[in-house]
C-alpha cells in the first residue's frame, strides 16, 4: 500500500505520500487530490530511479488527516502529521537524502537546458525559469533555517554556497533522529523531507510543463 494523509485547507487539499518524500499534489477535493498524486506517480518514478531507489506504489491507503492551515490553500503541504514524532531511522535518512540529491540534480539540470522564457500561466506567478530556481535556493535556504542551518544570501550561480547549503541539509536530513523538531520552532526530519523535496519537484515539473 501507499500510505498517503491529506492535509485539509479551507480551499485546496494536499494529499502526500508519507514513505516518499515529495511525492505530493494538490486538489480542490479529496479525490481529486489523491487522482493527481497518482497521475504524477510515473513522473516521480524517474526521480526515485535516479536516486537508485525502487518505486512500485501500491493502491492509496489514506492513514490521516489534518486540518490545513493558509500555507495549504497556497497549494503547499504545511503541517507535520502525527507520524513525523515517531523515530526518524537511518533508511528514512539515506531514502530522503538520495532522493533530494535527484530532485536537485534534475532542477540543476532544467537551470541549464531549459528555455530562459516559459509559457506564461496562472501555475507559479508568470516566473521564467532563472527566476524559479532562484526561488527554489531562495526556500531552500528558508527552510534550512527550520531545521537548524543557516547561510547567508547568495545567488544560484554562487556554486560554492550552494553546494555548502545543500550539504549542510543533506547532513541533517540524512542522519537518524528522534522525530523531535531539529530546533527551537523547527521541523522535525521526516516532515522536512517532505517539504524539501516537494517544493523542488513541484518547480522541477513547473518548468518542464511550461518549456
Amino acid at each position: 500500500m501507499t500510505r498517503v494523509y491529506l492535509e485539509k485547507g479551507r480551499t485546496k487539499i494536499v494529499a502526500c505520500a508519507l514513505d516518499w518524500p515529495g511525492w505530493a499534489r494538490i486538489g480542490t477535493t479529496e479525490d481529486r487530490a489523491v487522482a493527481a498524486l497518482t497521475a504524477y506517480a510515473d513522473r516521480y518514478r524517474l526521480i526515485t530511479a535516479d536516486a537508485g531507489l525502487t518505486f512500485d506504489p501500491g493502491p492509496v491507503e489514506i492513514v490521516d488527516t489534518v486540518a490545513g492551515v493558509n500555507t495549504t490553500d497556497w497549494g503547499a503541504p504545511g503541517v507535520p502529521v502525527a507520524e513525523d514524532s515517531r523515530p526518524y531511522s537511518a533508511a528514512a535518512g539515506r531514502r530522503s537524502a538520495a532522493i533530494l540529491r535527484a530532485a536537485w540534480r534534475a532542477l540543476d539540470e532544467l537551470a541549464q537546458t531549459a528555455p530562459p522564457t516559459l509559457r506564461k500561466g496562472p501555475r507559479g506567478g508568470g516566473r521564467d525559469r532563472d527566476e524559479i530556481v532562484t526561488h527554489v535556493v531562495d526556500n531552500d535556504r528558508a527552510y534550512a533555517r527550520k531545521i537548524g542551518i543557516r547561510h547567508r544570501p547568495f545567488t544560484p550561480q554562487d556554486h560554492m554556497a550552494l553546494t555548502a547549503l545543500r550539504t549542510a541539509i543533506l547532513d541533517v536530513l540524512g542522519s537518524p533522529a528522534d522525530g523531535a523538531p531539529l530546533t527551537g520552532g523547527g521541523w522535525p526530519p521526516a516532515y522536512a523531507a517532505r517539504r524539501f523535496a516537494w517544493h523542488t519537484l513541484d518547480h522541477v515539473w513547473e518548468i518542464q510543463d511550461k518549456s
